[in-house]
């Protein structure tokens, strides 16, 4: 689908771009300690929906970066702090994420691992980009459940489980100062509303000359969803902090950096 109408109508009932509600999100942004934030970094921030409510919830002297590649979402969400009085606060700029080289003391990469290389690469990056003593909010796919040949097809080889997202973290330098995960109505949620906006498109365009693609694309997505990765695909939220004086990955204390664990 790559008309403009097609495109707003894909993102029209989006929230954020992740399975998140509203209520897991204010507990995130608790956890990074907001009120002792001065800059906040979202890579991959799409229309920046996560990072306009971190910036409203700290203290007005902090102030906010989003990064994305896609023009479109950026204009939306420069709009969008417009609306809220919040356009001096938060800037969004269009960068590849990979190539970033401003650090801040609160970052957010929620779902924009693959735009660093993958989990690994993710973190070990952001190190540079958090600065000593800061926070980092990571969100990343884990396998709740083992999955089959398809999905693995599907999602790629390097996703693990959700004890290998954490000792990921831990084996390059962070600590875990809060777990949660993404429970199944988060999940029905994001993935309806990711659906919900193009389906109305089509329900009031069924003449339309893409009516048909875009009626098998939707309901090839519902499937994969249904059929396929629902129950065995996870995504996991993890807060992470940056030691002030950091030690080398891999070094030192070699016991479990699980703070605190979160049931949602």
């Amino acid at each position: 689908m790559s008309s403009p109408a097609l495109r707003a109508a894909r993102y029209a009932r989006m929230r954020w771009n992740t399975p998140l509600s509203d209520s897991h999100a204010e507990l995130l942004l608790q956890r990074l300690d907001l009120p002792a934030a001065s800059h906040l970094l979202d890579l991959g921030c799409g229309w920046g929906e996560l990072l306009l409510r971190a910036v409203d919830a700290a203290p007005t002297e902090v102030t906010g970066t989003g990064v994305d590649v896609d023009e479109a979402l950026l204009t939306q969400g420069r709009a969008l702090a417009a609306d809220r009085s919040l356009d001096a606060r938060v800037r969004f700029v269009a960068h590849d994420a990979a190539d970033w080289r401003e650090p801040a003391d609160r970052v957010l990469c929620v779902g924009a691992a693959h735009a660093l290389g993958g989990t690994v690469d993710a973190l070990r990056a952001l190190t540079h980009l958090v600065s000593p003593g800061g926070r980092l909010l990571f969100g990343e796919v884990f396998w709740q459940q083992s999955p089959t040949a398809e999905l693995i097809d599907l999602f790629g080889d390097q996703t693990g489980s959700l004890a290998d997202l954490v000792e990921q973290a831990r084996v390059t330098g962070w600590r875990v100062l809060h777990l949660s995960t993404a429970d199944q109505r988060e999940w029905d949620d994001f993935e309806s509303s990711w659906l919900a906006g193009s389906q109305e498109w089509l329900l009031a365009n069924p003449a339309d000359p893409q009516a048909t693609e875009v009626g098998d694309e939707l309901d090839s997505r519902l499937r994969q969803y249904v059929g396929g990765y629902r129950g065995i695909l996870g995504l996991g939220y993890l807060v992470l902090g940056r030691p002030r004086a950091a030690a080398q990955p891999g070094s030192g204390d070699e016991s479990s950096p699980v703070l605190e664990v979160a049931e949602q």
